[in-house]
């Protein structure tokens, strides 16, 4: 088997838990690939030693093409598609209406009815002063890096999987390329964020420490509505 690794970074994964670990919203830090390559190529791990770093496959949710975000999110991917020592690949974003918006409305109408208030005047005046965001998913990405983990292992193409992501259907994945002779480090921005059962199969955690997620997730520009939401 070729001394190579490679990583398979679940961006939305990193994002959201990264964020949350340097006490910010997601939707406030940029994923910086570069950077992230960086960080895997100069691993420290005892795992890794006499191996090379081969690449970083890329997974991200895309917006379909008509969408008001499509554009801006598009030219953040081209981005990340033109990074040295990555490869992107992506699943897609569905929306679905807010779980909150329906609940909230019909408290609205049953607080205005218990008020003696005209109930649509209360939504109206609420709908000038709120805006309901549509819930987010990602899909296909899990798919995609259990494609790719386990066809190049069982190609050989390489030794070592540094793996940062966290859901729990990623376990069989985990457990499959490890049939195949390869070791697999986790690395996270906080393990609680990990499923168990992935913590239990790993070989490695690594532990991505707080300077190093300043480099990874830099704040986003306040005016740039580009990249993933």
């Amino acid at each position: 088997m070729s001394k190579s690794y490679i990583g398979f970074i679940d961006a939305g994964y990193l994002r959201a838990e990264g964020a949350r670990a340097l006490g910010k919203r997601a939707t406030a830090v940029r994923p910086n690939a570069s950077a992230v390559a960086d960080w895997l190529v100069n691993q420290p791990s005892n795992d890794l030693i006499n191996q090379t770093f081969l690449r970083a496959y890329w997974y991200d949710g895309a917006f379909d093409p008509w969408h008001s975000e499509y554009d801006g999110q598009r030219r953040f991917f081209d981005a990340i598609a033109h990074t040295p020592g990555v490869q992107l690949r992506l699943g897609h974003i569905a929306e679905r209406q807010s779980r909150l918006e329906n609940p909230i409305r019909r408290a609205l109408r049953n607080t205005a009815v218990g008020l003696g208030i005209e109930p649509d005047h209360l939504i109206e005046e609420f709908d000038r002063n709120w805006t309901f965001y549509p819930d987010r998913q990602q899909k296909g990405v899990d798919t995609l890096i259990a494609l790719d983990m386990v066809r190049l292992a069982g190609r050989s193409v390489f030794h070592t999987a540094i793996v940062i992501a966290g859901d729990r259907d990623l376990a069989e994945v985990v457990r499959t390329v490890q049939d195949y002779g390869v070791r697999v480090l986790i690395a996270t921005p906080n393990r609680s964020s990990v499923a168990s059962e992935i913590l239990q199969l790993a070989d490695d955690i690594i532990d991505i420490s707080e300077e190093v997620l300043l480099t990874m997730l830099p704040d986003r520009p306040a005016l740039d509505r580009s990249g993933p939401a």
